[in-house]
């Protein structure tokens, strides 16, 4: 099997194995950009594996005119730019002891031990400089078939890092097949440890959910982690009962994913602190959740916030509640956005001033909103 891509051929990519090639040492594309590649999918990122030690890609690095960054020396992984474009360099390792957070790691000088760490099959797939694809553990069936399974026992490998529930589900909604299901024994292990996840960070569990709930559909994924108790160890009082309806009407629109949209439809309890959400994506959730239950029309939010506020509100209704999209949503949003309100302080000053005209000029507003935004500035005033 042979990998390829300009992710692979370009010159600064070969000038990183070509480093360590020429003095002496294995060097290999390992991980997401082979998996991605074989896919046909978009590769974004290039980690490549070895068996020179952090101290060795450094010295070498260096002596071939490339800038070597111990971006985390301590657990082997080097930077190397190339060209401007950054290539993460890890040592072969295996685990010495695991604590279901983080693992204590030897250098390996074998890529069995290395791939035998990782968490699934499809992702410990090798490609050597010329792009002959290295399969050590059977993965590349596995990826034809869209089948994502553990390496080796799933129980072992969830005990190393309780973060691998989640990443679990957010492969499966990126690149399994959701007409394949999910291995039973994956799923069995997966809920007998589901309460494991209490012990990973909210900030990495927010990460992935997010990142999950990006994929194209990911309401599959999402139910079974209901199925597995694991949507209610991470997101109390979360629902997923309209995830999958959004998703639909997302695709009938078409609007593109939308992670925040999706997060605001499971609902739940002190979601931002459960997914330690940035103060940006708290606001936003917050706009979400208002507008789905306010009285608002999408016109008004559209007014308020922007189409892309009233667009996801009408989106998350229409899921939520069972009813169609508006017909005229469009033409709606696009008519409120553009519209100005077309009073100002300086036309009511100075007979009114402070409390009374901030009052004043919200309560035209108002009407001016009432009116479809139609409510010319004499009429408005006239109401004084």
């Amino acid at each position: 099997m042979i990998v390829s891509g300009d992710w692979l051929t370009r010159a600064e990519t070969q000038a990183v194995f070509a480093m360590l090639d020429n003095a002496g040492h294995k060097v290999y594309a390992v991980g997401g950009c082979v998996r991605n590649a074989l896919m046909g999918v978009a590769v974004s990122d290039v980690d490549m594996s070895t068996d020179a030690t952090p101290d060795q890609v450094i010295s070498i690095a260096k002596s071939a005119g490339l800038k070597p960054i111990p971006t985390g020396k301590d657990h082997g992984t080097i930077t190397v730019v190339s060209g401007g474009i950054a290539h993460e360099i890890t040592t072969f390792r295996k685990d010495v002891a695991t604590d279901g957070r983080r693992a204590v790691v030897a250098f390996s000088k074998s890529v069995i031990d290395d791939a035998r760490r990782r968490d699934f099959t499809m992702n410990a797939l090798y490609a050597d400089k010329d792009g002959k694809v290295l399969d050590p553990l059977a993965g590349l069936a596995d990826l034809k078939a869209r089948v994502l399974r553990f390496i080796d026992d799933p129980n072992q490998r969830i005990r190393e890092d309780y973060l691998r529930i989640l990443r679990f589900f957010r492969f499966h909604a990126w690149y399994g097949d959701p007409q394949a299901g999910m291995e039973p024994d994956t799923l069995a292990a997966i809920a007998a440890q589901a309460e494991g996840l209490a012990k990973i960070s909210n900030e990495r569990i927010g990460a992935e959910i997010l990142k999950l709930l990006a994929a194209t559909d990911p309401a599959p994924s999402v139910a079974t982690m209901r199925h597995c108790g694991v949507l209610g160890q991470i997101l109390p009082g979360g629902d997923d009962r309209a995830l999958a309806p959004l998703v639909h009407l997302e695709a009938t629109m078409p609007v593109p994913p939308d992670a925040m949209r999706r997060l605001a439809v499971l609902g739940g309890t002190d979601v931002a602190d459960a997914l330690r959400l940035s103060k940006k994506q708290t606001n936003h959730l917050a706009l979400l959740r208002e507008g789905l239950e306010s009285a608002e029309t999408s016109a008004v939010q559209a007014y308020r916030h922007g189409r892309d506020v009233a667009l996801s509100v009408a989106l998350l209704r229409a899921a939520v509640f069972e009813t169609p999209v508006p017909a005229d949503l469009d033409s709606d949003i696009t008519r409120a956005e553009q519209a100005v309100f077309p009073i100002t302080a300086s036309d009511l000053m100075p007979a009114l001033s402070g409390a009374d005209l901030g009052r004043a000029l919200k309560e035209l507003e108002s009407h001016w909103i009432a009116s479809g935004f139609l409510a010319s500035k004499e009429t408005l005033l006239k109401r004084l």
